[in-house]
């Protein structure tokens, strides 16, 4: 199905897709939060900490991924182009925004929203399922679901949201510019 969608149309639907979890996460903090105070202060922070746990989960995700993807072989991590598709043809700023928002909404409904009220195995479950496209791959999908528990228990640990959204924003950032960097250079040397 992604493969007859226009360039415009990926990004249309990402954004949609974004702007419904956003929303979903404020329905849901309705109904799971007892009042607007305690959904609040899922942005407290009492330290600085949960920067230090972010980058260094991230770090350590973004080794570990590499090392994978370069040690299997491609059918297995190779996710049907999806990525490429969303993040090839995007400027930098675009991808910096795109993985931001992308961190921020995923994050909030997933960590400040499930996991504070339903747990962590629930959530995880959920965020992997989520990611549906990967469910035909498994090892894709055994990576998504380790990163999605490994997240939730930094955030049980550091009780910073913050801590999530550091994480998963450089994660996705460092893949997403790798995708845009490859396509720059293979258009170069198509030229």
């Amino acid at each position: 199905m992604i493969k007859h969608l226009t360039d415009k149309q990926i990004v249309q639907n990402l954004y949609f897709t974004q702007l419904l979890l956003l929303v979903l996460s404020l329905v849901l903090s309705v109904f799971l939060f007892n009042s607007p105070q305690s959904f609040f202060e899922l942005f407290e922070y009492k330290n600085l900490t949960f920067i230090y746990y972010g980058i260094g989960v991230a770090l350590l995700v973004i080794i570990v991924d590499f090392i994978i993807f370069k040690v299997s072989p491609s059918d297995l991590v190779d996710d049907g182009g999806i990525n490429e598709k969303i993040f090839s043809k995007r400027s930098i700023l675009h991808i910096i925004f795109l993985t931001a928002l992308i961190a921020f909404s995923e994050e909030l409904l997933f960590r400040g929203v499930l996991q504070t009220n339903l747990g962590i195995w629930i959530a995880s479950i959920i965020f992997a399922i989520l990611h549906f496209r990967y469910l035909s791959k498994w090892l894709l999908f055994i990576m998504v679901v380790t990163i999605s528990f490994l997240l939730g228990v930094v955030y049980d640990i550091t009780g910073s949201l913050y801590t999530t959204i550091i994480a998963h924003f450089l994660i996705d950032l460092v893949f997403a510019i790798q995708i845009r960097l490859q396509y720059v250079n293979e258009v170069k040397h198509d030229e």
